[in-house]
């Protein structure tokens, strides 16, 4: 145990409690005890490397090609999507792909290359091998996007471990890859520093960041090897299907005086097993995304009431306190939508329970709340209290539902309700049980679930904060351990909920965001910063992580508005609620004894601010349902960063201070204290501060006002945007385009929190002298009242 290991035990213990501490000692020596016996040692390793190519042989999407050592397989999917893998590796099984795999490109041809490689030819991307097993992805113009170097694979001669049992080795392996010097690495999943990736090595392990985090801190609980890497021939993403534990190290390139001198930036990936095998998509950043959502599966759309200002505490106590809370809302007239119970709404801590003496009457108090437009969001855990005569435990040891280890006997581990036991979600079975168990929470009035501590986590004295890895798991049907299981356990868990309340309440989309994920978790739900620490560096974190998930296409996410950890000043807590605003989950949460929350409780000041910042979320609604069908639809991000439309702008593409929200609007958020007044780096075009009115010309920097009352918005010339008008309805709001070259928007209508389809409403404007035209692109009546702003003439530069 190193000093920082010692520190963080030191203070888990004293959180935890006496009797906890010392169960987390014996969970975390049973765990190592169990990792011993059950996995194989190091021994001895071999290194090997494809050798040289043998032949290849063609096959529909593309063919196989022979090396001495390995074989590698490309195959182009119809949309463009390309897939490698090596040794065998086929695109499924897979936890990351929707259904099936995608068809392939039936007019992909397979050819000799010059240098006795391999030409994969498509319309959308050329793929070249080299003879030695480099595989390069071009555009169909010739530009390389990325050069990945011949693979290498230690293969492990397991050794048996102490009680004399050996499962076999994993073959560890690592791929290093070249992109353009000019190039910009994002996304890996949810990362505190960012979103832009500096040099450095990043883990690819879900892990519980222990009580609060910020920049600098890594991993955290929502990793993806998914990375988008953004250069001037072009932008592509690359997902490596592997849920083993990695890291990823990378290095940005540098450009030197003539094309002959430039270094190229590189990554490297380390896997500690499982398969070689990775999708490149290329094109747009918002053709890429469209790709992965193909891929991966559409956004689960939230309902409409999840896109409200959302209230959580760790602490409410009871149900007196939950309606003061409310009260207080109510009495300031302050919009809100969901109040979320923590924890210690529990029974004991124990899941799928409720405290009857602090809540005598929840379903009471949901209708109470229902009436009043607010719905009650229940957190839910995966650790199930290891009691017999527990209802839960009973049921799912009948089940066979719980995590085995190799001796067949229940894995424990140390949470908030003690020793505890933990569903395999990888298994059909487990997920069915589970997600009936969800009956019981909607009984209890509950409309949306909060997944937490779903990495998943077992708090341990010493090692690691999770299950051992010799643990078993189902893998469906496949067999195999935690090491494989870990990073999918959070992903499967949204899926067994997510499925099982389709079942249970089928004309209702479900409300779900979870701490922990993996790639293709979107198809169940969204996000939320976990448990990131008060202070300015936990507000840039904020950003930094949304940004970061929705392009790795998780649109749905946002912060504990306050940081979760300690108690925010005054003006803290207003920089994050104004930046939350524009967030797609708007939700604030705190720690027992971190403070409150409410905006009241920091100052008339701050209670009128939040309250202008409430206000302009409620009118731009219609404009955040839009967002999320077109998140649905096409899988861009609600918020995107601000290179998104013109990716080969370099100096955007190193702003990491502002966000897109859609297409129409630019938000600056303030993220230091003291600042009244900051720099905004804006995109080719004009665009319109919001508050005051005056026109700027991007690209290129221009100052604008601050206070402490609002954050900076500015609206691109010519957007038509759904506002919500003074009577309710849905209204066009239009920001003047600039003579000659006209604008356009989009209203997709939410019918309501069911499945029905949606119908995109296109619109265009124009500029006709003194006055703005808007018109639908189908020819039809607009439909809706219009207000035109920004028709003052001339702009700063």
């Amino acid at each position: 145990m190193d000093g920082r290991d010692l520190v963080r035990s030191v203070r888990m213990i004293k959180a935890i409690g006496p009797a906890q501490g010392l169960r987390s000692v014996r969970t975390a020596w049973r765990a190592r005890r169990a990792d011993a016996l059950a996995l194989p040692r190091r021994t001895a390793e071999r290194a090997r490397v494809p050798g040289a190519a043998r032949g290849a042989e063609s096959q529909p999407g593309g063919g196989v090609i022979h090396f001495a050592r390995s074989s590698l397989r490309v195959r182009v999917a119809a949309g463009g999507a390309v897939f490698c893998g090596w040794d065998g590796a086929e695109p499924e099984p897979s936890y990351a792909l929707a259904g099936a795999c995608p068809e392939v490109d039936a007019r992909v041809v397979l050819e000799p290359d010059t240098d006795g490689g391999w030409r994969v030819v498509s319309e959308r991307v050329l793929v070249v091998v080299s003879r030695h097993g480099a595989v390069e992805v071009r555009t169909p113009g010739g530009a390389v996007l990325r050069r990945e170097l011949p693979p290498r694979w230690w293969e492990c001669i397991a050794a048996a471990g102490a009680g004399g049992r050996a499962e076999g080795g994993a073959a560890r392996w690592v791929q290093r890859a070249e992109v353009a010097a000019d190039a910009r690495f994002f996304g890996l999943g949810g990362r505190a520093h960012g979103p832009r990736l500096r040099d450095g090595a990043y883990r690819l392990w879900n892990t519980d960041p222990g009580g609060a985090f910020g920049p600098g801190d890594e991993p955290l609980s929502l990793t993806m090897p998914v990375q988008l890497v953004v250069a001037d021939a072009g932008t592509h993403l690359v997902f490596h299907d592997n849920s083993w534990d990695g890291r990823v190290t990378l290095r940005e390139g540098a450009e030197g005086a003539g094309s002959g001198h430039d270094r190229p930036g590189t990554c490297e990936l380390r896997m500690d097993g499982g398969p070689l095998r990775y999708w490149v998509l290329a094109g747009t950043p918002a053709r890429v995304l469209q790709g992965w959502t193909a891929l991966t599966g559409a956004p689960a759309l939230p309902p409409q009431w999840a896109l409200g200002y959302q209230h959580a505490r760790w602490g409410f106590g009871g149900e007196a306190e939950v309606r003061r809370v409310v009260a207080g809302y109510k009495e300031r007239e302050l919009p809100l939508s969901a109040v979320h119970l923590d924890i210690d709404h529990y029974d004991r801590h124990r899941v799928f329970t409720v405290d009857r003496q602090r809540y005598p009457d929840l379903p009471g108090l949901a209708r109470e709340l229902r009436a009043d437009g607010i719905r009650l969001v229940s957190i839910v855990d995966p650790a199930v209290k290891a009691e017999p005569g527990d209802a839960v435990y009973e049921g799912g040891a009948a089940a066979d539902a719980f995590v085995r280890d190799a001796q067949g006997q229940e894995v424990r581990g140390v949470v908030w309700p003690g020793e505890s036991v933990y569903p395999d979600f990888t298994d059909a079975r487990a997920r069915k049980w589970w997600g009936a168990l969800y009956a019981e929470r909607l009984a209890q009035g509950f409309s949306g679930f909060w997944h937490d501590r779903n990495e998943p986590v077992s708090f341990a004295a010493f090692g690691e904060r999770t299950l051992p890895r010799s643990a078993r798991h189902a893998l469906e049907g496949r067999g195999g351990d935690h090491r494989e299981a870990h990073n999918v356990y959070g992903l499967a868990m949204a899926r067994a909920g997510f499925e099982g309340l389709c079942e249970l309440r089928p004309a209702e989309r479900p409300f779900l965001f979870s701490r922990s994920g993996w790639a293709g978790m979107q198809r169940y739900g969204g996000s939320w910063s976990g448990d990131v620490a008060t202070g300015w560096p936990g507000l840039r974190a904020s950003l930094s992580l949304v940004l970061g998930l929705g392009l790795c296409g998780v649109p749905y996410s946002g912060p504990d508005i306050g940081g979760f950890s300690g108690v925010p000043s005054p003006e803290l807590y207003l920089r994050w609620f104004q930046l939350g605003s524009f967030m797609p989950l708007f939700r604030t949460h705190s720690a027992f004894g971190a403070g409150r929350r409410e905006p009241w409780e920091y100052g008339t000041e701050v209670l009128e601010a939040a309250r202008t910042a409430l206000h302009e979320r409620q009118r731009l609604l219609p404009y955040f349902e839009t967002l999320g069908q077109l998140a649905r639809l096409t899988g861009a991000p609600y918020v995107r960063p601000v290179w998104w439309s013109t990716p080969r702008d370099r100096a955007l593409r190193d702003c990491e201070d502002a966000f897109l929200l859609g297409d129409a609007l630019l938000v600056a958020p303030v993220l230091a204290a003291g600042v009244t007044r900051r720099p905004v780096r804006l995109p080719r075009g004009r665009w319109y501060d919001t508050a005051s009115g005056r026109a700027y010309d991007g690209p290129g920097q221009v100052w604008v006002d601050a206070p402490l009352s609002r954050i900076p918005v500015l609206a691109r010339a010519g957007a038509v945007l759904p506002v919500a008008g003074a009577d309710g309805g849905t209204e066009l709001e239009v920001w003047a385009p600039v003579a000659g070259r006209g604008g356009s928007g989009l209203v997709v209508p939410d019918a309501g929190d069911g499945w029905q389809r949606p119908t995109v409403e296109r619109f265009t404007s124009r500029r006709e002298g003194a006055r703005v035209v808007v018109e639908r692109r189908d020819g039809g009546e607009v439909g809706y009242p219009v207000r035109v702003r920004g028709l003052e003439e001339g702009a700063e530069t």
